[in-house]
């Protein structure tokens, strides 16, 4: 353990911005932690804590900026990427997507405290066509004040930080073994999170092909998109309808969105997230409702453009940077 502690304090503007930079490229390997231990070993430098918050921002920056270039040229299917490598759980996609739908770039002034946030939040600018300028902005803002409160923290409870460490040092193998377990612990619990929420949403799916296939029988089932309005507009199955643009308008228009006379050939839910998380949602919310024959697509609207399908957009759209 003395090991560590020493090679943090020859090393650790290095450390940083590794670890900085691999966290927000998705990685379970929180960062912050270790932002607080070197903003204490630096704490009697200023011109060292200066140093150490600019490493740890140009970390976060470049890391997220590649997300953002990313979303640009590949779109929304990047998404399910991210979340895959977090392990965070799979309703993070839905939850990033909503927020930055209501407060578009300035959502990313508090991104890097919300656990899987800031990294989809990074791709999903660029899917959405926030202006480089803007998002370069707000997400240095943001990097600034995650990483200024970890170092502040840091330098602020000094003394007990290095109280901490030698009791660790003083521990030695044992005291390794611990953070070992703390961050075996932490990765088991995000995993079990995961398993917990795919496994409650277990129901009967239907795959691209099956879909296809009755589309080319002349069966057409309802579709609907889950996702934001934002994410809609841009790219969605032909004759897909946008649910939560219709669930914004109150019970009514859901009710003339979903006539049950009219969905005899059943309903098909879809998202764009691992596991289907927010369709089956949906799907779960509509049997409840009573609506019958309501499935998940697998793999959601990136396994239908995967599979050669065409999509569609709404003409004219808009982007809004929602600065």
């Amino acid at each position: 353990m003395g090991f560590l502690v020493d090679l943090i304090r020859e090393y650790g503007l290095g450390i940083v911005f590794l670890n900085v930079f691999v966290e927000q490229l998705g990685a379970p390997v929180p960062a912050y932690p270790v932002l607080v231990v070197t903003g204490a070993l630096e704490g009697t430098s200023w011109a060292r804590l200066g140093w150490l918050t600019a490493l740890a921002v140009a970390a976060a920056l470049l890391a997220d900026v590649i997300w953002y270039q990313a979303g640009k040229a590949y779109g929304h299917r990047v998404l399910g990427r991210i979340c895959r490598i977090s392990l965070s759980p799979d309703a993070c996609i839905r939850q990033t997507e909503s927020v930055y739908g209501r407060w578009g770039a300035r959502s990313l002034l508090v991104a890097k405290f919300v656990p899987g946030f800031a990294s989809i939040a990074s791709a999903l600018a660029g899917v959405v066509g926030t202006p480089l300028r803007t998002f370069v902005l707000f997400d240095t803002l943001g990097a600034l004040i995650w990483v200024g409160s970890a170092v502040f923290l840091g330098s602020l409870f000094a003394s007990t930080v290095e109280d901490l460490l030698e009791v660790l040092t003083a521990l030695g193998k044992w005291g390794l073994l611990l953070l070992i377990l703390a961050f075996a612990v932490f990765v088991a619990r995000k995993w079990w999170q995961r398993h917990r929420v795919a496994r409650s949403l277990k129901m009967p799916r239907i795959s691209v092909a099956e879909l296809a296939g009755l589309h080319a029988q002349g069966i057409h089932p309802t579709v609907i998109d889950v996702r934001e309005p934002m994410l809609f507009d841009q790219a969605h199955i032909p004759g897909a309808k946008p649910w939560l643009r219709c669930m914004e308008q109150g019970k009514p228009a859901y009710e003339k969105l979903l006539p049950r006379e009219q969905h005899a050939n059943g309903l098909v839910v879809y998202c764009d997230c691992p596991n289907e998380v927010s369709a089956a949602r949906v799907a779960k919310q509509l049997q409840r409702a009573g609506f019958s024959n309501v499935r998940p697509l697998v793999g959601g609207l990136s396994a239908w453009e995967a599979a050669g399908l065409d999509v569609e957009a709404v003409p004219d759209r808009v982007v809004d940077a929602r600065v």
